[in-house]
Parts: structure tokens; sequence; C-alpha cells
């Protein structure tokens, strides 16, 4: 069937595509491939739509290259439109900061004429205050002159007339008349005298006044010196003393018990800083003692604060590079009553308050321990030591080291396993450590 169908197509195309040989020659033989209409008309078909294609996709390259090009000219355009509005931007910018600048010059130069204009105004009223006071005063020293003046008058007529109207020689009257001139000289040096000493007590009385305007400036400047000095006092105790109380709340202590307790074991040493007292008068203290007196209250609850720190558990028992391994709680369905830190072999390990040793041997299932009772009834244990560096009795300090870590007893490592009681009772490490870690 397919063959008859291929054989009929032929025999149509076969007017357009007639039947055609290719013969291949060789040295030894000749071969030809039969091309067939159908054969011819594939190969037509299959070279018109290759060609049809690359004319195709080359137009739709040259529209894109054209395109592309109209793109490119069209940006570098806008690139050209958009800087060229720029720089008249930056230009304006400019223009517009130079006349900033300009106007600021000019106010700085107008409040400069403000500022000398108001201090020569300032000048011209106190000078016209100093005229005025001296006006009135020449006007009264004026005022009493020319009364005592018309005094002197009356009293030379009343002499004149006296010397006139009596019937007595020419020697007595002329030794009157100079009687009369040496007691008007006497009065006029009288009061020139007085004019002088009042002048004097005017300027003494000034300057008595403007010596106490200074003194009650420069007590005020004192008040002033001192008010800061309170202040920045009592900033300082209270940036100081609130953190302690903080960290003794956070470790379940009482601040109050605590000062209490360093108080009554410190007795012997001069107890706190006595207040202050300025009156011998019996008069009630003034404001600035106060203050003193507070300031001073709070420096001895620092120093029984600092005194209570150092016999408290607060410190790190490892102070080399260390991973805490187990916390405090339950672990393997028991109790684990104490932190373990785990470091390398010989790392040593150090008391985390004052205290007095207790114990510095072998505990059962601790291994190598130590137990220092602290104040407070605040006692801690270092466990699985490879070495023991204190003995019973001995007294150590915070931070003194009290052995090395190791890996004795019940262990499966070398670490520290670090316990805090309380009254024998085993608390969390941690609460104490976490508590200063601002602080310390």
């Amino acid at each position: 069937m397919t063959s008859r169908l291929t054989t009929k197509i032929n025999s149509i195309l076969e007017r357009k595509f007639p039947e055609r040989r290719v013969f291949l020659r060789s040295e030894t033989e000749t071969k030809f491939l039969r091309l067939t209409p159908t054969t011819q008309l594939l190969g037509w078909v299959g070279s018109i739509t290759v060609f049809a294609w690359a004319i195709f996709a080359t137009a739709i390259l040259l529209i894109d290259s054209i395109g592309s090009g109209n793109v490119r000219e069209q940006v570098k355009r806008e690139q050209i439109a958009y800087e060229t509005r720029l720089n008249a931007l930056s230009d304006e910018r400019d223009l517009r900061a130079q006349e900033a600048e300009m106007a600021h010059q000019r106010f700085s130069v107008a409040l400069a004429q403000i500022s000398e204009m108001q201090t020569k105004l300032l000048e011209s009223e106190d000078s016209r205050a100093e005229l005025a006071k001296g006006i009135d005063v020449i006007q009264s020293t004026l005022r009493r002159t020319i009364s005592e003046r018309d005094e002197a008058r009356a009293k030379v007529q009343d002499l004149e007339v006296a010397l006139n109207g009596a019937e007595e020689n020419g020697a007595t009257a002329a030794g009157r008349i100079e009687d009369a001139i040496g007691t008007l000289d006497f009065m006029t040096s009288a009061l020139e005298t007085t004019a002088t000493e009042r002048d004097q007590i005017a300027i003494d009385a000034q300057e008595a006044i403007n010596h106490a305007q200074e003194l009650e400036f420069q007590a005020e400047l004192m008040k002033e010196r001192n008010n800061r000095i309170f202040t920045q006092l009592e900033d300082a105790m209270t940036i100081s003393v609130k953190p302690l109380d903080k960290m003794f709340a956070a470790a379940g202590l009482s601040s109050d018990s605590l000062i209490s307790q360093v108080r009554r074991g410190y007795s012997g040493q001069g107890g706190p800083l006595m207040p202050l007292s300025f009156s011998t008068m019996g008069q009630e203290p003034d404001a600035d003692t106060l203050r003193a007196n507070n300031i001073l209250n709070q420096l001895d609850r620092l120093n029984l604060y600092r005194i209570a720190a150092q016999k408290a558990p607060f410190a790190l028992p490892v102070k080399s590079a260390f991973r805490f391994t187990s916390p405090f709680g339950m672990r393997w369905g028991r109790m684990h009553k104490g932190t373990d830190f785990a470091a390398a072999l010989g790392t040593p390990i150090y008391a985390t308050a004052d205290g007095v040793v207790i114990s510095a041997g072998w505990g059962q299932g601790y291994g190598k321990l130590v137990k220092i009772q602290h104040a407070f009834g605040i006692e801690t244990r270092y466990a699985h030591m490879s070495k023991i560096l204190v003995k019973v009795g001995q007294r150590v300090s915070r931070g003194q080291q009290v052995g090395a870590m190791g890996n004795t007893g019940r262990s499966t490592g070398t670490h520290l396993h670090y316990e805090v009681r309380v009254g024998g009772k085993a608390v969390n490490p941690m609460t104490y450590i976490k508590a200063a870690k601002d602080v310390f």
C-alpha cells in the first residue's frame, strides 16, 4: 500500500522533478545515487525553509540592531540631558550656598554690630547712672554749702550790726571785726574739714559695700562649688552602692543582714565613720552638714559591702579557659549539687571568697576535696582535684590558689566539681557568679 502511494506521488511530481541520478566514480568502481521526485521535493522544501529562516533571522537581527542603536542614542541623549541638569543644579546649589554664606556673614556682621551697640549702650547707661549719682551728691553738697553760707552771712550781718551800733572806741570795733573775721575763717575751715571727712566716709562706705558684695559673691561661688562637689559625691555613691545592692539581692542575700554581721565582726576596727558636727552652739545641722553625713554613711556602707563581697563566693573558681560540662540540678535521676568546669589537667583552682579551710583531703566520691567555710554560713567545695595546696585551719583569701584540676574520685574526665552550700544546703553556684558579673 505504501509502495503504491509512493509510486503515485513520484509519478505526479515527475513532471516538475524528474528522477535524477548522481554518479560517484572511484578508481575501481562506479556508484550512483538515485534522487526520486519525492527526495528532490523534500530537498527543495528544506532548502527554501533554511533560506527563509536565514532571511527571517537576519531581518530580526537587523531590526534589533537598529532598535538597540536607537535605544543607545536615546539613553545617551537622556544621559547628556541628565548631566546637564545635574550641572545646572550643582551651579544653582553653589550659588545658593554662596548666597547663604554671604547672608551668614552679613548676619555675623550685624550681630557683632548689635553686640557692640549693646555694649556701648550698657556703658552709657552705667555712665549715666554714675553721672546722675554724682549730680545728686553735688546738688546735696551745694544745698548744704549754700545753707551753711547763708547761716555764715547772717552771723556776719549780726556781728556788723552789733559793731556799728556799739558806742565804743575805734580800736575796740576793729578788734571785734578781726575777731568776727577769725571766727568766720575758723567756721570755713571747719566746714571744709567736715566736707572732706564726709567725702572720705562716703568713699569708705562705698568700699565697704563693694567688699561686702564681693564677699557675698565669693560665698555664692563657694556654695555653688560645694553643691557641685556634694552632687558628684552623691552620684558616685549611688553608682557604687546600687550595683552592690542588686548583686546581693540577686544572690538571695539580705544586704542589711550582711552589713549588720560585718559591722559586728569589725567592731574592734574603729566602727563606722563618725558623723560631722560643725555647730558648737547646740543648733540644728545645716543642709551641707546633713549631705556630708549622708555621704559618710554611704561611704561606710560601701566599705562594709566591700568586706561582705570579699567574704561571699562571687568569684569564679577557674580563671583559665574552661567550659561548663554540667549545671546544678537533676542529672541521671539524681541531684547534681554543684557546677562542673572542665579544663586541662593541672589548671589552677582558686578560692572564690575569704574563709578558713575546714577540710583538705580525700572525700567519698569527691576524690581530692577542699572545703572552705566563709562568713554568713556559706561553705564552698572544690572536688576531683589532682593536687591540694592548702591545709585544714589555714585562712585563705579570694583569688588564692587552693589546688589543681584533676580526675580523682567518681569522675568521667578532668574537671572541677564546685559547690556552694548555705546553712548546709546546696545552692546553685551560678547564682552568685551571675550576680557579680556586672560588678567585678
